[in-house]
Parts: structure tokens; C-alpha cells; sequence
């Protein structure tokens, strides 16, 4: 695999999941750095489209792009959208998202981030772009026993349909890299956090808690890691990646240092300003105990390092978190 030292101004990119958290700041930097950017995003109802079509005002701040409504899953609707365009490079972060929430709907994850993908890689592989990069996801690893987790890990048992789905999607591009000679980077990020999160996500969701005075629930004795990683370290990751050259390759993107549980509660506390009313429930069968990425094979092929502590990041989102007004559905 070798890499140039950048992409050319006017770069043509298609950007499915635009509108979403990582994906409006992954636009935001595309658009100032010149590349032509396509989003692709359905505005679906998994949280309010109005801050997905607020994270696009901001994008749109950063310059000109186009934009596409588009369900990914809907194989009609997406070759009717795409059809005769082409790409440079397609970056997939669209997919619906969430352990818990795929618990209740594991055939509507089925349908997005499989059935999604699978038709976005036909389009890939019949010339509508030379490379592909997937947004994956730690869920893949599931309960293993071995830390930090490593790409080359090769028992991977995934504890909810969420991490089925990105695992398979994971699967489908390595097919298409073998079978066709597609281009495909699948990078595995770790509990993202950062302004525009969604608000589903915990810290996102324990803020909102503080702030309301409302209990915050630990589920099981506080002492789970997740290795959080801020969005600009992801955003750096994903870019780092876009000039690649190579058949397949996978990436753990994270900070590579994992906080428990309990103490990024009180982190966020000190952010925040205001204490948290903690209420303890046992743990659930499809949360992993922790999750802790090696880095080596991404600072040696990509250059990543994350920057930004965890402290520095939550006093970030903090300050986005209160400086945002609440946005009903």
C-alpha cells in the first residue's frame, strides 16, 4: 500500500451520511480544503433531520457542495441518483447506528447497513468511483479477551446486530476488493464524541441528564472502559486515508486510551459545572466490558496520532452542548 501526500483541489467525492455527526465535520473540512464533495444523506427520522439539516448550514459555511436525499437502501431510488456519476472516492459513513437501538430493530439495521452498502458497492465496483472507504465500528470485536485490539485479530464475535451489520459490511468490501479489484479502506472507529453529537450517544445523553437534573444510569459497577476518541482526531484519520492505494485494508481510528466508566462521568461533571445523580442498573448482555484499540497499524501506514486529551474534549463539547439551543424532532 503506498499513499501521496494529498488529494488534488476538485477531487471529486461522494459523502454518504453527510448530515450526521462525523460526517458534517468530515464535510466541513473536504469542502475548505477544495475537493468537489456530493452528501448523500436520507435526513431519516433516528434522531431530528433538523440538526442534520443545521450541520449541513454549517458546512455549507466551508463552501459549495451538492446534495443528495437519498435512502441507500432503497436499490431503485439510489441507482436513479447515482446513475452516470462518478467519483474519485466514496466515503460510506452512512448507516444506521447504535447497539441498544439495533437490539429493537435488527431488521431495519439489516436493511441500511447491509442492503445499503451492497448497493453502493455495485455502483462502486460498475465504475461509479476507483476507491471506496467504509465507517466501521469497535462493535466488530465484541467480547474479546485480548487488549488493545488489533486488526489482525482474527476471532471476532460481535454482541449485538449493530456490530453484526458493520462486521458483514466489513465482509461484503473485502469480496468486492477480491472479486472486482475495488480499492477499499474499512476503518473501525472507537466511541466518537464531540460538538453535533448525536444525541443518543452517552455523553451526549449523560450531558443532557446533568443539565435536566435527571438521573444518569450506569449500567453495571461503573468500572467499563471505552477508548472515546474526539470527531477532529477521527476526521484526521478518515483524510489521512483518502490518498491510499491499495486492494483492502483495515484501521482502528481512537485515541488508544481507554477511560472508565465512572470516571468520565465526573470528567463530564467537572466540564459541566453541576453534579450527576447516578443510578446504577446491571449490565446488559450486548455492552462489551471495554474496548481499547492498538494504534500501530495506523500511525505506521496513515500517520494518525490523536491530539486532543479526553479532559479537552469534553470541556469542547461542553461548551458546544451549552452554547445549543434544544432541538425538538
Amino acid at each position: 500500500m503506498t499513499s501521496s501526500p494529498g488529494l488534488s483541489p476538485g477531487t471529486p467525492i461522494l459523502l454518504t451520511g453527510g448530515a450526521g455527526f462525523i460526517g458534517s465535520h468530515l464535510a466541513e473540512r473536504l469542502v475548505g480544503a477544495g475537493t468537489r464533495v456530493t452528501i448523500l444523506d436520507d435526513l431519516n427520522d433516528a434522531y431530528s433531520a433538523r440538526l442534520k439539516r443545521e450541520n449541513l448550514r454549517q458546512v455549507s459555511e466551508q463552501g459549495s457542495f451538492d446534495f443528495l436525499q437519498v435512502d441507500i437502501a432503497n436499490t431503485d431510488e439510489l441507482q436513479s441518483a447515482l446513475s452516470g456519476k462518478t467519483y474519485e472516492i466514496l466515503i460510506h459513513l452512512a448507516a444506521r447506528t447504535g447497539v441498544r437501538s439495533s437490539l429493537a430493530q435488527p431488521l431495519l439495521y439489516e436493511r441500511v447497513n447491509l442492503q445499503g452498502t451492497l448497493g453502493l458497492l455495485e455502483l462502486a465496483r460498475r465504475g461509479m468511483c476507483r476507491r471506496f472507504i467504509l465507517g466501521s465500528s469497535s462493535s466488530v470485536y465484541g467480547r474479546t479477551s485480548r487488549a488493545p485490539f488489533s486488526e489482525e485479530e482474527n476471532r471476532l464475535d460481535p454482541l449485538s446486530p449493530y456490530g453484526v451489520t458493520k462486521l458483514a459490511g466489513e465482509k461484503l468490501c473485502y469480496c468486492f476488493a477480491h472479486l472486482y479489484g475495488l480499492e477499499v479502506t474499512c476503518l473501525r472507529f472507537f466511541s466518537v464524541y464531540g460538538p453535533r453529537q448525536r444525541p443518543d450517544l452517552v455523553i451526549h445523553k449523560f450531558a443532557r441528564a446533568i443539565e435536566d437534573n435527571c438521573p444518569v444510569t450506569l449500567f453495571g459497577d461503573g468500572s467499563s472502559r471505552r477508548d472515546y476518541t474526539y470527531v477532529d482526531d477521527i476526521v484526521d484519520g478518515i483524510t489521512a486515508a483518502l490518498p491510499l492505494t491499495g486492494r483492502f485494508e483495515v484501521f482502528n481510528l481512537a485515541s488508544g486510551n481507554p477511560i472508565p466508566l465512572k470516571r468520565m462521568v465526573h470528567l463530564l461533571e467537572k466540564a459541566l459545572g453541576k453534579p450527576a445523580r447516578l443510578r446504577m442498573q446491571e449490565t446488559h448482555s450486548a455492552d462489551m466490558p471495554f474496548t481499547h484499540a492498538d494504534l500501530g497499524k495506523a500511525a505506521a501506514v496513515l500517520g494518525y496520532a490523536p491530539k486532543v486529551p479526553f479532559e479537552e474534549g469534553l470541556a469542547r463539547f461542553a461548551a458546544w452542548f451549552r452554547g445549543t439551543p434544544r432541538t425538538a424532532g
